[in-house]
């Protein structure tokens, strides 16, 4: 069984840069994507990025240019580089991984806040 840790969130000011982990126990293998997706009070929770094991990634357009997301296959995590945060960047951001062989999982989520 899979589980997700997230760490790296907490309170940045405006225009600076936070970076998010996800670290993966268990078994990732075969055709998966992991991702990062976030959710703002009263808000839906909508994707951020993804990853595939190959590298291709996909980004909202929100942030694109501003963040980058990346893996590390051999320590089964995920990164999130945010920079030129903003305060609509404050969330709760959830890591995510799913694939032919590992069932949709979810991490506990890790705050970001964005405010002077």
């Amino acid at each position: 069984q899979v589980q997700l840790v997230e760490s790296g969130g907490g309170l940045v000011e405006p225009g600076g840069s936070l970076r998010l982990s996800c670290a993966a126990s268990g078994s990732i293998f075969g055709p998966n994507v992991m991702g990062w997706y976030r959710q703002a009070p009263g808000n839906q929770r909508e994707l951020v990025a993804s990853i595939t094991g190959g590298g291709s990634t996909n980004y909202v357009d929100s942030v694109k240019g501003r963040f980058t997301i990346s893996r590390d296959n051999g320590k089964n995590t995920v990164y999130l580089q945010m920079s030129s945060l903003r305060p609509e960047d404050t969330a709760v951001y959830y890591c995510n991984v799913r694939g032919a062989f590992v069932p949709n999982t979810w991490g506990q989520g890790t705050q970001v806040t964005v405010s002077s």
